[in-house]
């Protein structure tokens, strides 16, 4: 374990008690201010520039489903697994920002299965769940509410039409993390592999980064982000994370042509 984990893990372990009463416990008491969500994950989740588009990050459309009050800081990054975010520091960046009452929601598991990649790979059970929980102590050190999210679906079908899960032992192993440590735990991994198996092989091909030079069946386009976003609003009204007066009505459109793909910044 890095020095920068061990400070997280030390720095959380006072103030795990304190938290653990459940999302309300996160709550600051006073004025209301604008509370953010920060966002940690893989390509999924993330941020998508100009020259990507049309691919879509499911936290470009959380915004949209989420009050003024309550803005999203997307840190999500294409091809990160719990040990590369942490390995380059990431986590140490939003800690930095990170402030009481503030939520962070961990959503990784796609880069974590390759395991041949010793940069990224992690074992179910072991490393995984270990990175996941610095994830968790590192929030409630910061007196930040964290939030576990098992990993959206591949699309994956059968020959007879059925949606396949594709993300092996990690979600199970996510939601074991979050009961033992008393997080909230959204479950998009299945409820989104629900949502495929109702619209079918063909029909997820318009949710999916499928183009007239690639077809992608784990990255989205707009609509796919939006309907992936609309999964996780719902879960975090579902767990009582958010109240209904922080999202806007889950069923309302949101036209995909609002996304939109910025330049890329340049690297300095």
């Amino acid at each position: 374990m890095s020095v920068g984990r061990r400070r997280v893990v030390a720095a959380g372990a006072g103030l795990a008690l304190a938290l653990a009463g459940g999302p309300a416990a996160a709550r600051t008491e006073g004025p209301r201010r604008m509370r953010t969500l920060f966002v940690a994950g893989d390509s999924t989740a993330a941020q998508k520039y100009a020259d990507a588009a049309p691919e879509t990050g499911w936290g470009m459309a959380l915004p949209f489903f989420l009050h003024r009050e309550l803005s999203v800081a997307n840190h999500a990054v294409n091809g990160r697994s719990t040990k590369s975010f942490l390995d380059e520091g990431r986590l140490d960046t939003v800690l930095a920002a990170i402030r009481p009452g503030d939520l962070l929601l961990v959503q990784f598991g796609h880069n974590d299965q390759k395991t041949a990649d010793p940069a990224r790979g992690t074992d179910p059970w072991t490393t995984y769940q270990d990175n996941l929980r610095v994830f968790v102590e590192g929030a409630r050190s910061r007196g930040a509410l964290p939030v576990l999210a098992t990993s959206v679906e591949r699309r994956k079908f059968d020959a007879a039409g059925t949606a396949l899960r594709t993300l092996g032992a990690y979600p199970a192993a996510l939601r074991e993390v979050a009961r033992e440590a008393d997080v909230p735990l959204l479950d998009v991994e299945a409820l989104s592999l629900a949502l495929w198996q109702r619209l079918g092989p063909d029909a997820t091909k318009t949710y999916f980064n499928w183009t007239a030079t690639e077809q992608d069946n784990t990255h989205f386009n707009p609509p796919g982000a939006i309907a992936v976003a609309r999964l996780v609003a719902g879960e975090l009204l579902r767990t009582r994370v958010l109240a209904p007066r922080e999202t806007r009505r889950l069923d309302d459109a949101v036209p995909p042509g609002l996304i939109t793909w910025p330049p890329a910044p340049e690297e300095s």
